[in-house]
């Protein structure tokens, strides 16, 4: 069974409590890193400034602490396998909905199970949605 290195346990520990649950929870059954959790201003403003992120400091939801986003890969990472990216953002959110946690995907952002109609691809990045 797969299980996260110390590096991921410790971002994820920057997370909120439900995202900790959801992704406790996918590490059983699909080997997965953490990227990022809380992001700092500085970070934020980089990956604006680069194009990696559509929004200034402090508006991501990368920027709250606990931080209410969360950028996974699946394991090894292949940035080139997008069908894989899709596959593993579709069972997180059907694990999040098992477990009750509404989840925003950066591969689907408006939730309407298109990829195509997409502008922004943020393939690792999934956020809580408000209740």
């Amino acid at each position: 069974m797969p299980k996260f290195s110390n590096s991921s346990k410790s971002k994820l520990n920057t997370c909120h409590d439900k995202l900790q649950l959801v992704f406790n929870e996918v590490i059983k059954h699909w080997d997965c890193t953490i990227l990022e959790g809380t992001r700092s201003k500085e970070a934020q403003d980089e990956y604006f400034r680069t194009g990696r992120s559509e929004v200034r400091y402090p508006n991501s939801k990368h920027n709250s602490s606990p931080s209410e986003a969360v950028d996974v890969a699946p394991y090894p990472i292949d940035w080139k396998d997008l069908d894989r990216f899709r596959a593993f953002g579709n069972f997180v959110l059907g694990v999040a909905s098992a477990n009750n946690v509404k989840l925003r995907w950066g591969g689907d952002w408006d939730g309407d199970r298109s990829f195509a109609d997409q502008s922004f691809h943020d393939l690792p990045h999934f956020e809580l949605l408000e209740e």
